[in-house]
């Protein structure tokens, strides 16, 4: 108890040090360490480096290694449901990521028929997403609101944009931003058109992917419980003394890796015919 304590402290100074930051640029976000679960985190709106998220996995990995292998003795038993608990945290990103995207999806049509009466009503188009801020969706107000306090403090449109784009860091914000972007350096008096066609087409996308979504859910929680029902069995059969013995031995250690790596493999095979591809943010 004293060690997993003290290693308990040993993590919390160091998420301390590596933990939350403001986001970085683009250009930085580049040559950290670990920039694909950093921009995994930061599009979950969790605004820690990938290098935190390492350290958390490998710090859970640690204390369910020595819970396990406290309570069960077997160390194949323990390293291997230790694997699988140091993954929550990349599983727990991911799902407020999908979370995250669904909620946005949802919201974007109102924003775009928002811009687009400002625009008809003779908004300019920082003021168009400036008052986003004040009269959009509550969920989504904050950045916009941020958006209008960089504008106002800058006036630098372009920057603000990509401010704006960061903090939502959403693929269908990507693509509107970048539209916007376009049409204020184009000009042109089809702006108003263009959104409306936009709202038009996000709803049409957002009653497509509710249908196909409501269908494959089913394939996906069986794919879910599938994976984990054996794991669960065998941590509760793990605090039988025989049980314990038979793992340890060479013929245990083999059946558990198998089955480790032919779990993950059916589950990314399942997962990958059962789920909708995630939307990716190619305009970043």
């Amino acid at each position: 108890m004293g060690l997993i304590l003290g290693f308990t402290f040993g993590l919390g100074l160091a998420l301390i040090v590596i933990g939350p930051q403001d986001p970085p640029a683009s250009a930085r976000s580049r040559t950290e360490p670990f920039a694909g679960l950093g921009r995994l985190a930061r599009d979950a709106g969790v605004h820690i480096s990938g290098l935190a998220v390492v350290a958390l996995c490998v710090a859970l990995f640690a204390i369910a290694f020595i819970v396990i292998a406290g309570v069960s003795r077997s160390v194949p038993v323990a390293s291997i449901l230790a694997v699988f608990v140091s993954y929550a945290p990349i599983a727990v990103l991911r799902s407020r990521v999908k979370k995250r995207q669904a909620e946005m999806r949802v919201l974007w049509p109102e924003i775009v028929d928002n811009l687009a009466s400002a625009i008809r009503a003779g908004l300019s188009l920082p003021e168009a997403l400036q008052q986003i801020g004040e009269r959009g969706p509550p969920a989504m107000r904050e950045p916009f609101e941020a958006f209008a306090r960089d504008y106002q403090a800058t006036g630098r449109f372009n920057e603000c944009l990509d401010a704006l784009k960061t903090r939502l860091a959403d693929p269908v914000g990507d693509r509107i931003i970048e539209a916007l972007r376009i049409a204020r350096e184009v000009g042109g008096g089809d702006l108003g058109r263009m959104l409306r066609s936009l709202s038009n087409f996000l709803r049409d996308d957002l009653r497509t992917r509710g249908e196909l979504e409501s269908r494959q859910s089913w394939t996906v929680s069986g794919a879910r419980i599938a994976v984990a029902a054996p794991w669960i069995v065998i941590a509760l059969m793990s605090l039988q003394p025989e049980v314990i013995a038979t793992f340890s031995s060479p013929t245990g250690v083999f059946i558990l890796v198998a089955g480790a790596v032919a779990c993950a493999v059916a589950y990314r095979l399942m997962m990958l015919l059962g789920e909708l591809p995630g939307e990716r943010r190619i305009l970043q």
